[in-house]
């Protein structure tokens, strides 16, 4: 939940599913939405993806998929799960055998595209595989790729076509006494995707991966998800994303985290809120932002801070957050600490000063959370 009692109008309620694991990560549930993203090296050059992996879970990643088109990739899966600091799900497409390869490799969870894994009996080899090694499994389905009977009976990729390919492939899994799976009905479209998304929530108590595939590069796919992504988190829907993006996955993860923080779903680092700058600022508003953004990546304590060029809305907006500056005139400008002034400040020291408060306020959070912790421990 998402609960905000002196300010109802951002409550979101969200929808109740069952919570399976992909290693020790909890999806669904009252677990928090975790954010994956998905390599794009060699997977049979095990230290590249490794290495791609260890980028990815220091922005945030809680899961990342591994593509696994052939044995070698498989076989390199054994040192990418170990090496991992996260659960590595197996990307399985058209051959059922590297499916059960990646789940004796060490695989936390096996995503399957329904229309092209093959025969119920080999989706239940693939399932047998994922029981014996204590693997999840993500219906992944997808608008470019539903199966041809469906085509047939719908004319087209649609949403009831991609909730029935979704159901279907549920009902072999239930069939089989596996419960551990998620799913998603993922397509390009917004509106569909959506729509899609949204008949499968009111079907199935599943765990629901949202994504919109193939998003596009890094400014319009950006835009795509969090359009059709932040629609249906906004109403309750979804227990983890991925963000698809025609970019590097890093880029992937600090998305998906800027949508659910966007949302109240979700905390990690510094929220800069700050201005476009005009005419009135005090300050390069948009050089200095792009700065602090640089220099606070190290933060991952949830906090705030608002950069504004002037005092128009400067000091409402440092209100609300826990350091603020906002330009004035003359070459200086006012230092907020907890929404209250504090003191003025040169433009020329800005920048190194904000990164030395933010730092000693995320101290202060980290140690009050620890405290807190402790205490809550101790009354257990």
């Amino acid at each position: 939940m998402s609960l905000n009692h002196i300010r109802p109008w951002r409550n979101i309620y969200r929808r109740k599913s069952r919570q399976i694991h992909v290693g020790n990560v909890p999806v669904g549930g009252d677990a928090p939405i975790s954010v994956q993203t998905m390599t794009n090296t060699l997977t049979h050059d095990a230290s590249a993806t490794i290495k791609q992996i260890i980028a990815c879970a220091d922005a945030g990643a809680d899961i990342v998929r591994v593509s696994c088109p052939d044995e070698e990739s498989t076989k390199a899966m054994k040192e990418i799960c170990r090496e991992s600091p996260v659960p590595i799900v197996a990307d399985i497409h058209f051959h059922y055998k590297r499916g059960i390869e990646a789940a004796e490799a060490g695989a936390a969870c096996l995503r399957i595209n329904p229309g092209n894994i093959g025969s119920p009996d080999r989706v239940k080899e693939v399932i047998k595989a994922a029981k014996d090694h204590n693997c999840s499994i993500r219906i992944g389905v997808n608008a470019g790729s539903l199966e041809k009977h469906l085509l047939d009976k719908y004319g087209e990729p649609c949403p009831d076509a991609m909730i029935e390919s979704g159901m279907d492939h549920m009902r072999i899994l239930e069939d089989n006494d596996f419960q551990e799976y998620k799913i998603s009905v993922k397509a390009s479209d917004v509106f569909m995707a959506a729509a899609a998304y949204q008949g499968l929530a009111e079907a199935t108590d599943a765990p629901i991966h949202l994504g919109i595939t193939e998003a596009g590069g890094l400014t319009s796919g950006t835009i795509k998800s969090a359009i059709g992504m932040g629609n249906l988190l906004w109403n309750g829907i979804g227990d983890t994303i991925r963000v698809s993006l025609s970019a590097d996955p890093v880029e992937e993860v600090k998305v998906g985290f800027e949508i659910l923080k966007s949302l109240g779903l979700r905390h990690r680092g510094v929220n800069i809120i700050s201005c476009p700058s005009c005419a009135r600022q005090g300050f390069d508003v948009i050089k200095t932002v792009e700065t602090l953004e640089k220099r606070l990546e190290h933060i991952k304590t949830p906090m705030s801070l608002s950069i504004i060029g002037c005092v128009v809305n400067g000091p409402g907006e440092a209100l609300m957050t826990d350091v603020g500056f906002t330009g004035g005139g003359a070459g200086s400008g006012m230092v907020y600490l907890a929404g209250a002034q504090s003191h003025k400040l040169s433009n020329d020291k800005m920048v190194d000063h904000i990164v030395e408060q933010v730092e000693v306020k995320a101290a202060q959070i980290d140690a009050e959370m620890a405290a807190q912790t402790a205490a809550d421990q101790a009354a257990e």
